[in-house]
């Protein structure tokens, strides 16, 4: 794909925004903090263990080298002005962060001679041991990692290039910069940056809009709920209780993507998975998802045919994907691995495959537990009509019971194949006896019929 003219003076131009605005707040912050008498500390009994290895002030020092080249990878103006956007906004949040929970790097470092020792003392020419927590090096650490793993993808260049990443992300510790509470805190930092400026689709912030269901504000209150438990358990216990911390933002994300962003808050994509940002942020919801849609389906893992080659099942795994030729997605919190090279438009049969993938995939996501509405019905029902005439199609949710039942009735109905929505329930009833169609879902249906 041909690069957007001019994207080399776009990108020098950020650099002179943002590198004078690095070093102005940062360091106002840290002279500011020095002065206050409020500052503590959050320290583990085994950081004492951390050993110092002087030579890895060399990866800890790339990452300035690597911020100025990632701006040369963009292809796009928006990609670009994301990837800027997502810098800045690492810078606003850490800043923010320091000045109202300053905290302080509390070892000595012993003095070090030759050339690293002169790099040391670079570092300390403009760095305090104030402003830790979220750490600002591992903050942008993310985000120009995110870069390079987007356009870096020959080997061994990219081996190369995700060892090194890693390397500069463990040399916060090893050059006695950061105690530890600082690295998880400074990645949480950076992916949520990214999830603010991702490079397709739509920006969170834009498209965020008051939910008027109020299921959506109910649901939204019993994960708000949830991150709130599990935020306080964190901060009350301390110590190992902190990594509390992880899922109380998780289920945060959550709530707001019931109560202002919609299913586009999970950032699924139209291959099925979901965008790095969101599957870091949300690691603890999607592992609890995943089991609560196994366990569930435990006692029917395997989808039903409803009629004419059209199935109904929960969201599949590589095996259970390989007996469709087609698949169409209602979930939004879950990705669908087993289907992204379907919609890559890879072979479904290609050289070192030895399963067959699904040829079609089709994501509609939709959030767990709300009613589809109708016009996302009509492209659901319109999608599997006219990929049930290449081969057997698959429609799925998280467990194959709401949603996706859903779809099916409305293909029934749309379609001409029932003659009301009472008939398509007790069609999708007989095959698959546990779905579950709300009065919503049935008004929604009701909905389609009218249209033509």
């Amino acid at each position: 794909m041909a690069r957007e003219p001019g994207l080399l003076r776009r990108g020098v131009l950020w650099l002179l925004l943002l590198g004078p605005f690095f070093f102005l707040s940062y360091g106002l912050v840290n002279n500011h903090t020095a002065t206050r008498g409020d500052v503590g500390s959050q320290v583990f009994g085994w950081e004492s263990q951390v050993p110092l290895w002087p030579w890895t002030i060399v990866p800890y020092w790339s990452i300035d080298l690597l911020y100025g080249l990632s701006f040369l990878l963009p292809g796009t103006r928006r990609e670009m002005d994301r990837h800027a956007l997502a810098l800045l906004s690492a810078q606003v949040i850490s800043v923010g962060c320091f000045l109202l929970w300053p905290l302080r790097f509390t070892f000595e470092r012993p003095a070090l001679d030759g050339l690293f020792g002169w790099l040391f003392d670079v570092l300390m020419g403009f760095d305090k041991p104030y402003n830790q927590a979220p750490s600002l090096h591992i903050a942008l650490l993310v985000i120009i990692w995110t870069m390079f793993a987007r356009h870096v993808h020959r080997q061994p260049w990219r081996w190369l290039m995700h060892g090194w990443m890693i390397l500069i992300g463990i040399s916060v510790l090893t050059t006695w910069q950061h105690h530890f509470i600082d690295v998880p805190t400074g990645a949480l930092a950076g992916l949520v940056c990214v999830w603010l400026w991702p490079r397709e689709g739509e920006v969170p912030l834009q498209v965020a809009r008051p939910a008027r269901d109020p299921r959506r504000w109910r649901l939204a209150l019993y994960y708000g709920g949830g991150a709130l438990l599990c935020a306080v358990l964190a901060l009350q216990l301390a110590g190992a209780w902190l990594w509390l911390l992880w899922p109380a933002v998780s289920l945060l994300m959550v709530a707001l993507n019931y109560a202002v962003f919609g299913a586009d808050g999970f950032q699924k994509g139209a291959d099925g998975r979901l965008s790095n940002a969101a599957s870091g942020l949300l690691a603890p919801y999607l592992l609890g998802a995943w089991l609560n849609s196994r366990i569930w389906t435990r006692k029917r893992p395997q989808a039903d045919e409803v009629c004419d080659g059209v199935f109904l099942g929960r969201i599949p795994g590589f095996g259970a994907a390989s007996s469709f030729n087609a698949v169409v997605d209602l979930t939004a919190e879950l990705p669908c691995f087993a289907c992204a090279d379907a919609f890559a438009g890879k072979p479904a049969n290609g050289p070192g495959q030895t399963m067959q993938m699904p040829a079609h995939y089709t994501c509609l996501p939709t959030l767990d537990l709300i009613v589809p509405d109708a016009n996302l019905l009509k492209q659901a029902a319109e999608a599997i009509e006219h990929l049930r005439q290449q081969g057997p199609v698959l429609v799925c949710c998280a467990l194959g019971y709401s949603r996706s039942a859903s779809a099916v009735a409305a293909w029934v109905v749309h379609s001409g194949r029932c003659a009301s929505v009472t008939q398509a329930e007790a069609l999708i009833r007989k095959a698959r006896p546990t779905v579950v169609l709300h009065p919503g879902h049935r008004m929604a249906l009701e909905q389609l019929e009218t249209q033509p």
